[in-house]
């Protein structure tokens, strides 16, 4: 079997080109995609505890840590500590950050009206589908 017709491949090759897209519309904006999901993650009004958006993105926590510190430096976030319990700090966007937040979620929107555009609805309901079955299969092959 060649490379390009195993499932794998064409996953990985559909997300590269996804990654790739999404990286040059966040350089648009003076931010990476990975600034950009974190900023979806972000209540945009009740904020977010740091703790819930490490596992939202399935980052390790120590990446997050990074991650955050350069968003506070870019203006883009705004830490606090809970006034309740010390331990915690809730993230909050800042005006800069809503702007750059609403600039990756109109990313997304855009790309995903572009593809159900050119798919009929069959094939959406196919590849919802498709991806439950394959996300059954890992979750199998885990177990294993």
């Amino acid at each position: 079997m060649k490379k390009e017709e195993t499932i794998d491949y064409q996953i990985k090759s559909c997300w590269h080109s996804i990654s790739r897209m999404y990286n040059q519309k966040a350089n648009m904006e003076g931010i990476t995609t990975s600034m950009g999901f974190v900023l979806i993650n972000i209540d945009s009004k009740e904020g977010t505890a740091a703790t819930k958006i490490a596992p939202q993105m399935g980052l390790e926590s120590r990446s997050l840590t990074r991650l955050l510190k350069t968003m506070e430096e870019k203006g883009l976030i705004m830490k606090v500590q809970d006034q309740e319990d010390k331990r915690s700090v809730k993230v909050f966007l800042t005006e800069k950050g809503k702007q750059k937040k609403a600039a990756a979620v109109s990313t997304i929107k855009e790309f995903n009206h572009k593809v159900r555009e050119s798919l009929s609805e069959d094939e959406i309901g196919s590849f919802f589908v498709t991806f439950k079955k394959i996300n059954t299969v890992i979750d199998e092959l885990h177990k294993s």
